[in-house]
């Protein structure tokens, strides 16, 4: 594998970092977005990622308050100051594809830290191979895969983590028998032995 400089991008703070999608429902791309001082890098990522991401940064938030005795810069919810709805700045072009997300809390600085880097395809036959790629890939801090990282406040992150679960809900409405997510053109209710039921 040839050494290429790791291209990171950092935004400390953001102006901007939201979860965010482009698409009809059912054929949604899922982004995530950094903009600071006209700079916009724009992320792609599967939906199961941005939804684990949210769920994660709100536990840890909460830890922190937690643990702090109520005394962290971090909101119990959402202030108006820092909610944002807009659409995702455009045009959305993909930087990289997601393959790994990290999440830590700064307590020095009390800056939620957030990482995410690409997908690479791991080289190898066996198990012990790609252990062995995976291993060297996570300890390379110089060469390896592009990566986002943004340093967010606690509001900040509490307004991330909103907007992306509540942006993961908007997709397509469920199946009231099965729970699936439903079509726009009809939906094979398997609690209706594939019967089709349309909206």
């Amino acid at each position: 594998m040839q050494d290429v400089s790791r291209q990171v991008f950092l935004f400390d703070p953001p102006e901007r970092f939201v979860a965010g999608t482009v698409g009809l429902p059912g054929r949604r791309t899922f982004f995530l977005q950094a903009s600071s001082q006209g700079r916009v890098t724009s992320v792609a990522l599967e939906k199961t990622q941005v939804a684990a991401l949210a769920e994660r940064m709100n536990e840890l938030l909460d830890e922190v308050v937690r643990r702090s005795g109520g005394n962290a810069a971090v909101p119990a919810v959402v202030p108006a100051e820092v909610a944002d709805s807009a659409p995702l700045d455009n045009p959305v072009e993909e930087e990289f594809r997601v393959g790994t997300m990290a999440l830590a809390w700064d307590g020095e600085d009390q800056r939620m830290i957030v990482e995410a880097q690409a997908l690479v395809e791991l080289e190898g036959d066996s198990d012990e191979d790609l252990a062995a790629a995976e291993e060297r890939l996570l300890q390379d801090e110089e060469n390896g895969p592009p990566m986002l990282r943004v340093r967010l406040s606690g509001a900040q992150a509490r307004a991330f983590a909103k907007r992306a679960l509540d942006v993961v809900n908007a997709g397509r409405p469920p199946c009231p028998l099965c729970s699936l997510p439903l079509d726009p053109e009809g939906h094979v209710c398997p609690r209706q032995n594939g019967y089709r039921r349309d909206l």
